[in-house]
């Protein structure tokens, strides 16, 4: 993870230049300064007492004896001392300097530049591995690099753990939706097969047979399609005017055979008008949905309890059945295709599984949300979040 200590990226690299050019400026002006202390050291340790102290008051003063101090720095440090050609020593000094510094900044650069280049080729490495289908593969942060590449090798592996997710989420539902499509398309097929080879008879009640498994794989199919147009954002709304009590209502009444066939009640509260903009059509399928939900799955309870509430940023609708609910691990999942718990929401009662992912596709288009709660001592609460209709 990346540290509040970290420094920036231009920053980063400022430092290391400017450390890099301010050092070798100053580490030339050192040895220049050493060579000088060196020499003048050497000098002034061979003369003689005399003259030594001869060349400190000359030294202060040169205009006493002008001729005096050449004749002792001449002697001393050489007739070319004060030669200012280019091939004097202490240009030829410098020269010697520049060639040995170089190469000795140059390594310091390289050394300081490893964490920027070290950090991009594991980034580069990761990349190369996700195009070869590897996305479990993750970037390992190097130590002092700038704050922004590890910000961004963070972002890189948060974005590969999302890859990942959906890889594995991909992969299962490929093999659910096989197997979904596969269940009615074989039942089908060997009917039809046992009716060729003569081990059923024509008659109505089998090609009825045959018709149920065709009818729940064109529902597959639809539904799969549904889901698609949603996860592209292609999922079209047909919004207007209506009253979502009103058509809380309807999808109740239209239920009302098989939920007192089955000694279910259905209750919706409070009884008050609820307007909306929204697709009418769309938004029933949802009410549809959860409500059959509760039919298939928490029969149990005998009840289902929707209420109806303004909130401040839009409209709920709690669907809150007394069945025997979910395990907790089952709640983050309920809403992904096919799934299933494997309690008494279990495959067994008839649901495809693509119900639950439906219902939130479509609250999504809508710009709301669907979630999913525990009641105690028993029961589920799945509530609906729809935003303030736009101003139109």
């Amino acid at each position: 993870m990346s540290s509040s200590h970290d420094q920036s990226l231009w920053r980063w690299i400022c430092v290391r230049i400017l450390t890099l050019a301010i050092g070798s400026v100053v580490l030339i002006a050192l040895c220049m300064w050493l060579r000088f202390v060196i020499e003048n050291l050497w000098v002034l340790h061979h003369m003689s007492p005399a003259m030594r102290a001869e060349f400190e008051v000359l030294r202060g003063n040169p205009e006493l004896n002008l001729t005096r101090f050449h004749e002792i720095v001449d002697q001393g440090w050489g007739a070319r001392y004060s030669d200012p050609s280019i091939a004097s020593a202490d240009w030829m000094m410098v020269g010697i300097l520049v060639v040995v510094v170089i190469p000795f900044i140059a390594l310091l650069g390289l050394k300081a530049a490893r964490p920027l280049s070290l950090q991009f080729s594991r980034l580069a490495q990761v990349a190369r591995a996700v195009t070869k289908g590897d996305f479990n593969t993750r970037a390992e942060p190097v130590k002092n690099a700038p704050a922004e590449l590890n910000q961004f090798t963070d972002d890189f592996n948060a974005m590969m753990l999302q890859l990942s997710r959906y890889e594995r989420e991909l992969r299962a539902s490929h093999v659910a939706m096989a197997h979904e499509l596969r269940s009615p398309l074989t039942a089908a097929v060997g009917r039809l097969q046992g009716m060729l080879d003569g081990v059923f008879q024509p008659e109505p009640r089998q090609l009825q047979m045959v018709m149920k498994q065709l009818l729940h794989l064109n529902r597959l199919i639809d539904e799969l399609h549904l889901l698609s147009l949603a996860d592209a954002g292609q999922l079209n709304l047909s919004k207007t005017r209506l009253d979502l009590a009103e058509l809380l209502r309807e999808r109740v009444a239209w239920l009302k055979p098989q939920s007192a066939d089955a000694g279910f009640d259905i209750f919706v509260t409070p009884d008050i008008p609820c307007p909306y903009v929204g697709d009418p059509f769309r938004l029933g399928q949802v009410m549809t949905i959860l409500m059959e939900n509760a039919l298939r799955y928490a029969q149990e309870g005998h009840r289902l309890d929707i209420s109806v509430s303004h909130t401040l940023s839009g409209v709920e609708i709690a669907f809150e059945d007394h069945g025997p609910g979910v395990d907790a691990d089952f709640l983050p999942v309920m809403f992904e295709r096919f799934s299933r718990a494997d309690s008494s929401r279990a495959r067994h009662s008839g649901g495809s599984g693509l119900g639950l992912s439906i219902a939130r596709a479509i609250c999504k288009a809508h710009g709301g949300s669907i979630r999913a709660a525990q009641k105690a001592p028993r029961g589920l609460i799945i509530t609906v979040s729809l935003p303030q209709p736009e101003a139109g």
